[in-house]
């Protein structure tokens, strides 16, 4: 599609507190036990990572704080191969950090300090420095900055995903600009008030912007395509899930690479489903997240 141009990932970066226990709390409950570990993570730092272990030149276009938190996010993503010239540090400001409780089946709750990331502002010269053929945005990054980015792609002709997490009416209006968006089955349906069959949620979108399609995720179920020929079920691997998080991430990152390779979105979304099935059989947000050959193994 855009050979020798790098993907652009813009959205947050943070730091994960992740306590993992048999349980998760209801509403004003303590819930004693479990282990504790920390994780960088973030968005937009997970779907880079996920799509540079697929082999894409991926660029980062974020925010840290001037803390050690910043730098190990930094370091991490260089780790990985990832451009991050782009990458700022906001002077007295907290790096993002992300608290994390898991259960014993791997699902999760997530409560999210954005710090940094709501200082990642007027992103388009970041954008023209790095010429993308593709962008990649997620919602976790303040509401301005995403408007800019997708009216740097629609000027620019540049193909824009969009993963609507977490989800907010005031952006739906993105998804006019977008050519694909990659909610999961809660997501779609709060993009959509009054909505609450996905299906017909992500049609009501394609009617605001026929062009656009619609991959909602589904966990184990894998994914389902909404486009201008109808419904197409993604199938996944069946897997002995141990972590969910951070799978969705994985998703977007593996889809927006494949898309950046040439694939078309049906092909990308079976890629993507394979790669984020494969991410939750381990603990963490990246530490799962696959590799080309893993993933092509499990294509085969």
């Amino acid at each position: 599609m855009s050979a020798g141009r790098p993907l652009a990932v813009v959205g947050a970066l943070n730091v994960d507190l992740v306590v993992r226990g048999v349980r998760l709390p209801r509403a004003g409950q303590t819930v004693v036990g479990g282990t504790f570990e920390r994780h960088v993570g973030g968005k937009g730092g997970n779907q880079a990572v996920a799509a540079a272990r697929d082999g894409g030149a991926v660029a980062m276009v974020g925010a840290v704080g001037d803390d050690e938190l910043g730098e190990a996010s930094r370091q991490a993503l260089e780790a990985e191969g990832i451009d991050v010239s782009h990458v700022r540090t906001a002077a007295d400001v907290a790096t993002g950090i992300a608290l994390i409780a898991v259960n014993a089946r791997g699902e999760n709750q997530i409560v999210v300090a954005p710090g940094a990331n709501d200082a990642l502002e007027d992103v388009e010269a970041d954008l023209d420095g790095l010429g993308p053929g593709l962008v990649l945005v997620s919602w976790e990054i303040p509401a301005a900055t995403c408007r800019a980015v997708a009216g740097w792609c629609a000027d620019r002709g540049v193909p824009l995903v969009v993963n609507p997490a977490p989800a907010s009416l005031r952006l739906r209006s993105l998804l006019d600009r977008a050519t694909v968006t990659t909610p999961n089955r809660e997501e779609i349906t709060d993009l959509v008030a009054a909505e609450t069959d996905p299906v017909r949620a992500a049609h009501a979108l394609r009617r605001r912007n026929d062009r656009l399609v619609v991959v909602i995720t589904l966990g184990e179920d894998g994914a389902l395509m909404v486009d201008g020929s109808g419904e197409t079920v993604i199938d996944a691997p069946i897997v002995a899930a141990i972590d969910t998080t951070g799978a969705g991430d994985c998703f977007s990152g593996v889809l927006a690479a494949a898309m950046l390779a040439g694939a078309d979105v049906r092909a990308a979304a079976r890629r993507a489903a394979v790669a984020a099935a494969l991410s939750v059989t381990v603990t963490g947000a990246r530490e799962g997240m696959p590799t080309t050959e893993l993933i092509d193994a499990a294509l085969t």
